[in-house]
């Protein structure tokens, strides 16, 4: 094959500006042989700019390997590793980036450490017994005072629930049986103790846990019966002063009386002595009803009849359709609770035809709830109104709205207190149904 002049000059000065021997001798041998010119002529095109690409990513390589050995560290938990910076590029802003990272993950970690330490600690010692179990029924976490109570201070790590519960006290084992809270008492190296426990069952790590919770009321228990002991005598002894006191002068005063001869003012004397012995005689009275309430005796009431003898005794409306169903308790004892919040829903100052009782009934409970309208109670007393002894009135005995609670307890249910929105006060009585019944 001819080839031109000035493709050959072409050819010649394109391999001395490429400057390589190989070009040169590539284009030399395209003169005698067209084809091999131009593999080798790519060749040595090619191959060097494979080196220079091959020396440009290594760099890019070399961080990213460390980046993904770093994300590594990171995953297993160890955030202690740190990239070396010696570029100024977009790849050294890259590893500082990491770095900052990693120190706030260490900073995180240290954090929660700290935190988990300082939980660790007042758990361990806290009074009330900690016990952790998981799915399969293993100790996973005791405090201190769980191992004293549940093991003889020894380990609970790893133990089955289940064997643990079988050796422990037969109260204890009704009340985890039932499912919720309560309070159990059991004698305890020759003394009775009584405890509260609570059990809850939640999340973590993807499994259903259970925490129980124990602790020992005893101590708690004793100090507030001698609290309630000592208000008990100061309230009794109040009591006995105010009707004493007036019934010694008016004996003094009689007795001067008859000495003078005058008997017609004997009259008045002998009527304020038996005022002030009547009213000895109520306050007593109503300490010995809550002494000696009897159990309650549960029997079908019919909701209709029961709101016709209440408003023989108080005034009151019905705020909606009374249930078709048949209720479940002790009449005479409901009514006289009923009467009662009545009485105190009249006297509280509202208006007396805003006075109303709604009744609801589900199939797990019924709910009696007196309604007024007038100023409630502050937060101080609606913490207070249930305690015995507790009154805001000036002749009140404190026992009225306690032993509306003893007598809703005594059923199972409860007594709520709660202010209206718009003014006024709710007392709930809540009852349980028949196969609620405990």
């Amino acid at each position: 094959m001819r080839v031109s002049l000035d493709l050959k000059l072409t050819a010649l000065m394109f391999a001395m500006m490429l400057g390589t021997a190989a070009v040169a001798v590539a284009l030399f041998v395209y003169l005698k042989s067209p084809a091999y010119a131009l593999l080798l002529t790519a060749a040595a095109v090619v191959l060097p700019a494979l080196l220079a690409a091959r020396r440009a990513v290594r760099p890019v390589h070399r961080v990213l390997r460390a980046m993904q050995t770093s994300v590594a560290c990171y995953s297993d938990g160890d955030f202690s590793i740190s990239l070396v910076v010696d570029r100024r590029d977009a790849l050294g802003e890259l590893l500082r980036t990491n770095n900052e990272l990693g120190s706030a993950l260490r900073k995180q970690r240290a954090h929660l450490v700290q935190r988990e330490l300082l939980l660790d600690t007042v758990t361990q010692n806290s009074p009330v017994a900690l016990v952790l179990v998981d799915p399969h029924q293993r100790v996973v976490y005791a405090n201190i005072a769980a191992r004293h109570l549940l093991n003889e201070g020894r380990t609970l790590l790893g133990v089955d629930f289940a064997q643990l519960l079988a050796v422990a006290p037969a109260a204890l084992q009704e009340v985890i049986a039932s499912g919720g809270d309560g309070l159990f008492s059991t004698r305890i190296a020759g003394t009775e103790e009584t405890f509260s426990l609570s059990q809850r069952a939640f999340t973590l790590q993807g499994q259903r846990h259970r925490l129980y919770l124990l602790k020992t009321l005893t101590r708690e228990l004793s100090r507030q019966e001698v609290a309630t002991w000592k208000k008990l005598i100061r309230v009794v002894s109040h009591e006995l002063n105010n009707s004493l006191g007036p019934i010694a002068s008016m004996a003094d005063t009689g007795r001067e009386v008859l000495r003078r001869g005058d008997t017609s003012s004997l009259r008045d004397v002998f009527a304020a002595i038996r005022e002030r012995a009547a009213h000895l005689h109520q306050f007593v009275a109503g300490y010995s009803t809550i002494a000696r309430l009897p159990a309650p005796r549960p029997d079908r009431v019919i909701w209709a009849e029961l709101m016709e003898e209440l408003a023989r005794q108080q005034s009151f409306s019905v705020t909606g359709v009374l249930p078709p169903d048949h209720g479940w308790f002790d009449r005479l004892q409901l009514e006289q609770v009923l009467i009662n919040v009545l009485k105190n829903a009249h006297e509280a100052g509202g208006v007396a035809d805003q006075v109303s009782i709604r009744v609801q009934q589900s199939p797990h409970e019924q709910r009696i709830e007196v309604l007024d309208r007038g100023p409630g109670m502050t937060e101080v007393v609606l913490s207070q109104a249930l305690l015995p002894f507790y009154s805001t009135k000036r002749d009140g005995t404190g026992l009225g709205l306690a032993l509306c609670r003893e007598i809703a307890e005594a059923h199972g249910g409860s007594l709520r207190l709660s202010n209206r929105e718009g003014g006024g006060l709710s007392v709930m009585v809540v009852l349980p149904m028949p196969g609620y019944y405990p």
